[in-house]
């Protein structure tokens, strides 16, 4: 194997590094604000709103990322909504986590006991500041372990933006093999970039799994 290609490539590597990070905390960040913001809407217990947001989170997750990459690059601008490649890719993996986020969110705040919420409302609190005070961080801590797995995972799945040639690492990659041959040397190399950002990811939510959970000590 000829490690010097990838060296002498080593540039066009770390753009394209950067360029995932960037694509992967956006969708991150935006997968969980939605997805949050989904999971609370579906607590006030509004019929035709639950089943809005049912099939919303059903829908995507229940369809490969993929096949929405598609839909949203090339499907929208059949009816003149024009996307580039980066929203596309953003808003597909934004969709794709949120929904994730949703349920996981949705059984974090179903794992806490009734009676604390109850015991709330009977001291005076309103439905926002038992669900923010009260509900919502002990969810959170409920929900770490499985939301740090869904984080890993769109990490990962930012290699699909190559197919609406989105210029991540899997892209970058496969025109450097097209330029250089040598494909093991370039594929190793970027294995070995995304392992760099997901296992100390996933190292750190076992830590605060301990941390936060008493029952993990």
């Amino acid at each position: 194997m000829n490690f010097s290609l990838v060296w002498e490539a080593r540039w066009l590597i770390l753009d394209s590094f950067v360029v995932t990070l960037y694509l992967s905390a956006s969708a991150v960040v935006g997968g969980t604000v939605v997805g949050m913001i989904v999971a609370l809407l579906r607590q006030f217990g509004l019929r035709p709103l639950n089943l809005l947001l049912r099939a919303y989170v059903e829908l995507f997750r229940g369809t490969p990322l993929l096949m929405q990459l598609f839909f949203i690059y090339f499907g929208l601008p059949l009816v003149n909504v024009s996307v580039d490649r980066f929203w596309a890719a953003f808003i597909a993996l934004t969709c794709f986590t949120s929904a994730y986020v949703a349920e996981v969110f949705r059984s974090g705040i179903e794992a806490i006991p009734r009676g604390q919420s109850e015991a709330a409302t009977a001291l005076g609190m309103g439905f926002f500041h038992r669900f923010f005070w009260i509900i919502a961080p002990q969810a959170l801590r409920v929900s770490l372990p499985p939301l740090i797995g869904v984080y890993v995972s769109v990490i990962k799945d930012t290699s699909l933006a190559t197919v609406v040639g989105y210029n991540e690492l899997t892209r970058r990659a496969m025109e450097l093999m097209l330029r250089f041959g040598h494909p093991l040397e370039f594929f190793i190399t970027v294995a070995l970039l995304y392992f760099a950002i997901c296992y100390p990811i996933s190292k750190l939510s076992e830590r605060l799994e301990r941390k936060l959970t008493p029952s993990a000590r």
